[in-house]
């Protein structure tokens, strides 16, 4: 499966990393470095993570990475995962 990372996603990791890197610039670089690898492993086994907690799909699943929500969609048709969503609380501030 092709991996696609969506803009909505890309700037809300960025934000956060910024916002870690202002204390932390070390801890930043590693923060982002995790997220990416583990979004990398998504093909291999998309329907491992959980399903949605924000949706009631089955095709649609979250992966955690040190406290933080990273959603994505599987689209088996067309062969792709959609990493669209990024949040620390459960309050679907990325579907805005």
């Amino acid at each position: 499966m092709r991996l696609r990372v969506l803009k909505s996603f890309r700037d809300k990791l960025n934000d956060q990393v910024d916002y870690i890197a202002r204390d932390k610039p070390g801890a930043a670089r590693k923060f982002k470095e995790e997220v990416l690898k583990r979004i990398k492993a998504i093909p291999q086994m998309p329907y491992a993570q959980r399903k949605s907690i924000f949706f009631d799909r089955e095709d649609i699943r979250d992966l955690i990475v040190k406290g933080y929500v990273i959603v994505y969609k599987i689209d088996k048709k067309k062969g792709t995962i959609e990493v669209f969503g990024f949040t620390k609380n459960e309050d679907n501030s990325f579907l805005k």
